[in-house]
């Protein structure tokens, strides 16, 4: 994965304060968008920060908004964010490289299930645009697996830091089970707030 020997010294596991920004989505297929939610969360489990985006369900757009929800918070004492996976919203497919490029932060994507990859799913749901998913979709790379301390097995893709680090810091947001609080978390936010707002009048 890729590696920033200067984005690693910006991470201390140990400290209790230290804090991610953990983002997940929530969509439905008759909506045209995503809604998104981000929260800021100490290695304590307290949570200090929220942001809220959205991107277009297929679009290419997931990327930005991750990193406009980001600017948003006007954070400088984040150091990682954790993504709940990389290819979203139908296959609006986030470039972890270039968020950690565009915040100057590791990136960790978290996925659950082990999978044979998307290509032929993308060469079937796309009529355009086809060359352009794939690329985006192969420069992810592989996934690695990770046995978690709650013995749980998760796949991650990650960029900006080692594999050691990584490993450390999903083993001290993870309470139990597979799902790192943050991204837990963030995943309600998004998932509760987009039934809100399906039901308000338009």
């Amino acid at each position: 994965m890729y590696i920033d020997e200067i984005k690693l010294k910006r991470i201390h596991v140990d400290k209790r304060g230290i804090r991610v920004f953990g983002v997940a989505e929530s969509f439905s297929r008759i909506n045209t968008r995503s809604n998104w939610s981000g929260i800021v969360m100490r290695r304590d489990l307290v949570v200090d920060g929220l942001s809220f985006g959205s991107s277009t369900i297929e679009g290419d757009d997931a990327t930005d908004n991750i990193v406009y929800m980001w600017k948003k918070l006007k954070r400088t004492d984040i150091s990682c964010i954790f993504l709940d996976g990389v290819i979203v919203s139908m296959y609006n497919i986030i470039d972890g490289r270039e968020l950690s490029d565009a915040t100057g932060l590791p990136v960790i994507a978290i996925t659950f299930r082990d999978s044979m990859g998307l290509e032929g799913s993308i060469r079937h749901h796309f009529s355009s645009g086809i060359m352009n998913k794939l690329s985006r979709y192969n420069i992810l790379g592989d996934r690695e697996p990770v046995l978690l301390k709650t013995g749980k097995k998760i796949f991650i893709r990650y960029w900006g830091s080692s594999y050691e680090t990584v490993i450390a810091l999903l083993n001290s947001f993870t309470l139990q089970g597979s799902i790192p609080e943050p991204i837990r978390l963030a995943k309600l936010i998004a998932r509760e707030s987009g039934k809100y707002f399906a039901k308000l009048p338009r």
